[in-house]
């Protein structure tokens, strides 16, 4: 059966623009690397993690935050790498201090769950920056930062809370470490 002129052209058109984020993504494009990563990971098969863990791979290395916070998801779900949280943190960070609100939650949320574990001083240390994390996410109106921000300083002394708010308002976008 022959297709008709716009089914033709509308799939002609399809084709060209996956060809033209093929080709952006192979010249370096972290844009487009990571628009080939996320169609890659939509279909959700393990051949299809791994390519995208690659250009995802790329892409977070030229300080794509969306990038860098699908890579520390892969690596904490084991999407077409090995399960390897150390990776998964490393790139949640990265992300987080590029000012990627979903990063920024995932971060605050492991800091206040490594605090449960911690000693009294390095509790405390950790409550604060699980604060900075959560109170940076839900100024930009990440879901449940707020609450969980709240959480946070339901343990923490007043000091430590002021603390955190200055952290939260001397951060800047890039200019943390990773």
């Amino acid at each position: 059966m022959d297709k008709t002129p716009s089914e033709s052209s509308s799939e002609d058109v399809e084709s060209r623009a996956s060809e033209t984020i093929s080709v952006r993504a192979e010249r370096g494009n972290a844009d487009a690397q990571f628009n080939l990563g996320l169609k890659l990971a939509s279909a959700g098969t393990e051949e299809n993690f791994a390519q995208a863990a690659n250009w995802y791979l790329k892409a977070a290395d030229q300080n794509h935050a969306l990038a860098q916070y699908n890579l520390g998801v892969m690596y904490s779900h084991a999407q077409g790498m090995p399960r390897d949280e150390l990776q998964s943190a490393k790139w949640m960070r990265k992300a987080a201090n590029l000012g990627d609100a979903g990063a920024q939650y995932a971060v605050g949320m492991s800091r206040q769950r490594l605090s449960l574990q911690e000693e009294a001083e390095a509790a405390c240390e950790s409550r604060i920056e699980a604060y900075k994390w959560l109170h940076l996410a839900a100024r930009q109106g990440y879901l449940n930062s707020e609450a969980g921000c709240n959480s946070v300083a339901m343990g923490m002394t007043r000091e430590g809370v002021t603390e955190g708010d200055c952290r939260a308002a001397a951060f800047v976008p890039g200019a943390g470490k990773d």
